[in-house]
C-alpha cells in the first residue's frame, strides 16, 4: 500500500491510452479525447484514491507554488481540463458511491464517478424496491464522463422540458485552495454553489457531489421524420402529450436541400408499468463505427442510413435512465484514418443556443453559411433547455433550442482556422437574434462576442481572484481568457 508521502513523492503517474499521455523522463503530455487539440505538457499527474489524497495534493501544489488542473475523462475540448506547467489531478479513481437516501431520492457519490457506474450502483442497492430512483439526466453523445466534471460544466441532456445539471444537484463537497473542505448548497455556502457549478474547475476541486434522482420510469420511443418548419409545433405537442425526452436529429448532406431541414425526431413518453422493456434493435460500436465512416465519405448516404434504423426502433420500450446511455468510440480519428486515409483530422463541437421563435430561421441562415465556408458538419441536434437562474456563468440565460454542430476539422493551421470561423459566423447568427453559444467547447470566439452572450464574464474572473487569491486552481483557457480581459 502507498503511503501518503510516497503518493505525493512519485506523482502517481498513471498509465493511460497512448493518444492521451505520452510520458519520457520528464515529460508528460495530456490531450483530450474527442478533438485531440489540446496536447498541454504537465508537470506532474496524480490520480488520487482518497479524500485525503485529494487534498494532499491541493496542499502540495500550493506548497510548491504550482497551478493546479482537474480532469475526468477528458473529454472538454476547450482546455478547461488542463494547465500548462502544472500539476493535473485526475479524479477518476474518486468513484464510490458514499450515501443513499432512498426516502428521499438522494445519492451521494465521489466526484470521479461515471455514469454508467452510477446508475449501476443505485440499481443494485434497489433491486428489493418495486419503485425506484434514477437519474433525471446525463450529457449525452459518451457516457464515460464523471460526477465531478458534469457538474463543472453543468451540462444538460435531452430533456423536452428541464433546466441544466444544476437544477439536479443537491450539494457538493468542495477543496478550496488552501485545501480546507467546504461544504456547498442552497443554504451553505451559496455563493460558491452558484460559481462552482458551471465554473469549470476554477473554485475549488468538487471531491463528492449529493444528486437529486427522480422516479425510474419506463418510456416509449416515437419516432417521425419531420421538417424544421414544423420542429417547433412538434416539440410543443410531445411536451402537451407529455414526453420527457426528445430530440432533432438533422441532415448533415451539403448537397441536400434537406441540409439542417430534414431530420429525425426522436421522443420518449412514459408508458404503463406493467408493459414490457423491449428493446430489441440497439447500434453496436461498429455500426457507429460505419455510420461515421460513411458520414466522412457519403452523408446522404449516413442520414438514410441513420433515419432508417431509428424508424425501425419506432415503438421500443426503454427504462427513463438507462435509456440515456449511449456508446462513444474514443479512437474514432484514429480508425477512420487508418481505414479511409487523409490528413489528421478530428470533430470539434460546438451549441449554439437561440430562442426557440428564431429556430427555423437560425437553421436556414446557419445551412447558407456552412455551405458558403465550405464546412463539412458529420453530426448535428437540436435538443431543447428551460432557463438556468442559478448558476452564476449561466449558459441557459433564456428558454432555449439548442443547436449543436459537430464539424470536420483538419489538424492544419488552416484547417482550424477555417472551423473557427465558421464557429465565430454562428456564434453571429446566434447573436443576432438574441441567443448564445457554449463557452467551453473552444476558444474561437472574439472577445465581444464572449461580453456579449456572458456580459458577466468579467465579474466571473473577479470571483475567481475573490475565492482563489492565488489563482492555485488555473486552466489553459482560463489563462487564455485572463490574458484576453486583462484581469
Amino acid at each position: 500500500m502507498q503511503t501518503r508521502r510516497e503518493f505525493l513523492r512519485t506523482a502517481a503517474l498513471i498509465a493511460i491510452a497512448p493518444h492521451l499521455l505520452a510520458e519520457t523522463e520528464n515529460e508528460i503530455w495530456l490531450n483530450d479525447v474527442h478533438s485531440q487539440l489540446n496536447r498541454t505538457r504537465v508537470r506532474a499527474l496524480l490520480k488520487p484514491r482518497t479524500h485525503d489524497e485529494l487534498v494532499d495534493a491541493v496542499r502540495s501544489g500550493s506548497r510548491k507554488d504550482l497551478p493546479i488542473s482537474i480532469a475526468g475523462c477528458r473529454h472538454s475540448m476547450g482546455g478547461q481540463q488542463f494547465v500548462s506547467d502544472g500539476i493535473c489531478i485526475d479524479i477518476r479513481d474518486l468513484a464510490h458511491v458514499l450515501n443513499f437516501d432512498r426516502e428521499r431520492g438522494l445519492i451521494e457519490a465521489e466526484a470521479g464517478i461515471q455514469w454508467p457506474e452510477l446508475i449501476r450502483a443505485y440499481l443494485d442497492l434497489q433491486r428489493d424496491s418495486a419503485q425506484q430512483w434514477g437519474i433525471a439526466q446525463k450529457q449525452t453523445g459518451a457516457d464515460t464522463f464523471t460526477l465531478g466534471g458534469s457538474l463543472s460544466s453543468n451540462v444538460h441532456g435531452r430533456g423536452l422540458a428541464m433546466k441544466p445539471l444544476i437544477s439536479n444537484i443537491e450539494a457538493f463537497t468542495l477543496i478550496d485552495a488552501q485545501g480546507e473542505t467546504v461544504r456547498c448548497s442552497r443554504t451553505d455556502n451559496y455563493e460558491l454553489f452558484r460559481l462552482a457549478i458551471g465554473g469549470y474547475g476554477l473554485f475549488g476541486l468538487i471531491s463528492a457531489v449529493t444528486l437529486r434522482l427522480v422516479p425510474r420510469q419506463k418510456l416509449r420511443r416515437v419516432v417521425t421524420i419531420v421538417e424544421a418548419t414544423d420542429l417547433a409545433r412538434s416539440f410543443e405537442q410531445r411536451i402537451a402529450q407529455n414526453f420527457l425526452y426528445g430530440d432533432f436529429q438533422f441532415s448533415v448532406d451539403e448537397k441536400s436541400p434537406g441540409f439542417l431541414q430534414h431530420g429525425v425526431f426522436s421522443c420518449y413518453k412514459p408508458i404503463d408499468d406493467r408493459e414490457p422493456i423491449v428493446a430489441e434493435k440497439k447500434f453496436r460500436d461498429d455500426d457507429w463505427l460505419d455510420l461515421l465512416r460513411l458520414a466522412y465519405t457519403d452523408r446522404a448516404k449516413a442520414f438514410k442510413r441513420y433515419s432508417d434504423y431509428y424508424l425501425s426502433t419506432n415503438g421500443q420500450t426503454y427504462w427513463s435512465d438507462t435509456n440515456q446511455l449511449s456508446a462513444y468510440l474514443p479512437n474514432y480519428a484514429q480508425k477512420l484514418r487508418e481505414e479511409i486515409g487523409g490528413d489528421e483530422s478530428s470533430l470539434i463541437i460546438t451549441e449554439i443556443y437561440v430562442p426557440r421563435a428564431s429556430l427555423i430561421d437560425f437553421l436556414v441562415q446557419a445551412a447558407e453559411l456552412l455551405r458558403s465556408n465550405r464546412t463539412i458538419v458529420i453530426y448535428g441536434t437540436v435538443r431543447l433547455i428551460e432557463k438556468d437562474d442559478e448558476s452564476f456563468l449561466a449558459w441557459a440565460k433564456e428558454s432555449y433550442a439548442c443547436v449543436i454542430f459537430n464539424l470536420l476539422t483538419p489538424h492544419t493551421s488552416v484547417g482550424i482556422e477555417a472551423s473557427a470561423r465558421s464557429f465565430r459566423s454562428l456564434i453571429d447568427l446566434a447573436i443576432a437574434r438574441r441567443g448564445s453559444y457554449y463557452l467551453t467547447y473552444h476558444k474561437f470566439a472574439k472577445p465581444e462576442q464572449v461580453m456579449t452572450c456572458y456580459p458577466q464574464f468579467k465579474e466571473f474572473l473577479g470571483l475567481k481572484k475573490k475565492f482563489d487569491p492565488s489563482e492555485r486552481f488555473q486552466s489553459d483557457w482560463y489563462r487564455h481568457y485572463r490574458r484576453v480581459f486583462g484581469s
